[in-house]
């Protein structure tokens, strides 16, 4: 069946597939558990019934998520044994303690106090169930740091020396491998799209109840919360992201020039390509829309600075430019849209309308996914811009396969497709399912013993409502 296909081809394909459904669910659950803890640490500061009802709406999405999350990942680790062998063979030395590392901090912090974090409350004490709550999130941003030093790694590979058996061995100092030069802007940029990405879902629940006319308090502060994350970090994250753009540029030129695409060098000014159809054969981009001198603005900070183009890279080295040049532009795209939905609802928060304007609700419940569709295009326009190497500059693609047919890679593809969208389909499902139901107000799940008065959680004089 796959005798006609390209061995390698499919190992990327496969790898690419499994990977796309792994991020969805960290970039989920990463920022999902900081909100939760956020909830937590207001209802014990405030004893506001609402962020304690808020806390166990998300707390049952959270622990679909992380399962998924965890199952999607195990897969990955398999194919570094099975269709990268070579790969896992030389620079295993490097990144094989790091991925260890992630192993014996974060997910042994996650996985130790999830438990008590899911069904504890009634259990331990609220101050212990608030720190388990916290050690999950602190565990999750722990496992992004170890994983995005390790890709970064395999960007801007540095502190290591080549073996005798050109394997990569680490160097005198394992902070200058952990601490890449792309690993700070990666990890900042990364962390930011999570918790863009669970307030964008936080936002399009609220405003799904909304326009169903389910104006509880819960579904206030829900939209209210999400929205003020979207205002606020949106514009940080198109400065990280720029920021990550110009260290790209420096470390890995080849990419930021398909981003741009630009197959020719500017000396005079290169100009900032909207939108057009790149023809790799002829060496340009087709019915380009482009502004004159705009992109030596953003990345030179001078509009007459030259840039390089790919006329500079030999052919073999350069990345695919079509779905590099794409994937880039969804991803600014999908940006600039989050920027307008968070700007749309300062406006009507100015106006006292967050709650009753329709066409903000309707705004947020389509960019509801949005944010996983630019985490996606933001990884694809990353590791796709890599290419056609595995470690930047030093290990190509085609040498770091495994040897094995095209008929044996592409039968695991197949069950892994198939599996795949059975499995985390229902789990997707699901939790849309959850997300229906809408927040329902209940008593707290504490002791009748416990001192209540003391912990803050005796209700007081009333509280101003978060977007108020």
């Amino acid at each position: 069946m796959f005798d006609g296909f390209d061995a390698i081809l499919l190992a990327r394909i496969q790898f690419a597939f499994t990977v796309s459904f792994h991020f969805i669910f960290p970039a989920f659950s990463i920022g999902l558990a900081s909100y939760l803890m956020v909830l937590e640490a207001l209802w014990l500061r405030t004893g506001r019934q609402v962020f304690l009802d808020l806390f166990h709406f998300w707390i049952k999405i959270f622990a679909v998520a992380f399962a998924m999350g965890v199952v999607s990942g195990i897969v990955m680790s398999y194919q570094f044994g099975t269709n990268w062998s070579v790969f896992s063979d030389k620079a295993g030395p490097v990144i094989g303690p790091l991925m260890a590392y992630e192993v014996l901090t974060a997910f042994f912090l996650e996985a130790g106090f999830l438990g008590v974090m899911l069904f504890g409350m009634k259990k331990v004490g609220r101050k212990l169930h608030f720190a388990a709550t916290c050690m999950v999130a602190v565990g999750t941003f722990i496992s992004a740091f170890w994983i995005l030093s390790v890709n970064s790694w395999m960007h801007t590979p540095t502190g290591f020396v080549m073996g005798e058996n050109g394997q990569f061995l680490p160097g005198e100092s394992w902070w200058a491998i952990i601490f890449n030069p792309s690993f700070p802007y990666r990890l900042v940029h990364t962390v930011i799209a999570a918790y863009l990405t669970t307030s964008l879902v936080v936002g399009a629940v609220g405003a799904w109840h909304l326009l169903r006319g389910r104006n509880n308090e819960g579904t206030r502060v829900m939209f209210s919360m999400a929205m003020w994350m979207a205002a606020i970090v949106a514009p940080i994250q198109i400065f990280a992201g720029d920021m990550h753009g110009l260290n790209t540029l420096e470390h890995q030129p080849a990419k930021v020039m398909a981003m741009e695409g630009h197959f020719q060098s500017h000396p005079d000014g290169a100009p900032l390509i909207l939108f057009g159809l790149p023809n790799e054969k002829e060496k340009r981009v087709d019915y380009e829309i482009a502004i004159p001198k705009l992109s030596s603005l953003i990345l030179k900070h001078d509009p007459n600075a030259p840039l390089a183009g790919l006329d500079t890279v030999d052919d073999d080295k350069e990345p695919p430019v079509a779905v590099v040049f794409w994937s880039f532009r969804v991803m600014v795209g999908l940006g600039m849209l989050m920027l307008a939905l968070g700007m749309l609802s300062l406006a009507a928060r100015v106006a006292r309308k967050l709650y009753d304007w329709k066409p903000l609700h309707r705004f947020a419940l389509v960019m509801g996914p949005s944010g996983f569709v630019a985490v996606i295009a933001g990884w694809i326009t990353t590791e796709v811009g890599r290419q056609p190497y595995t470690v930047y500059g030093h290990l190509l693609t085609r040498d770091s396969a495994s040897p094995l047919a095209a008929p044996a890679v592409g039968a695991s593809l197949v069950a892994f497709v198939v599996v795949y969208f059975a499995v985390f389909g229902f789990g997707t499902w699901y939790i849309l399912k959850l997300m229906a139901k809408g927040v329902e107000a209940h008593e707290p799940e504490i002791s009748e013993d416990a001192p209540i008065r003391t912990a803050g959680l005796m209700p007081g004089p009333a509280q101003p409502e978060v977007g108020d």
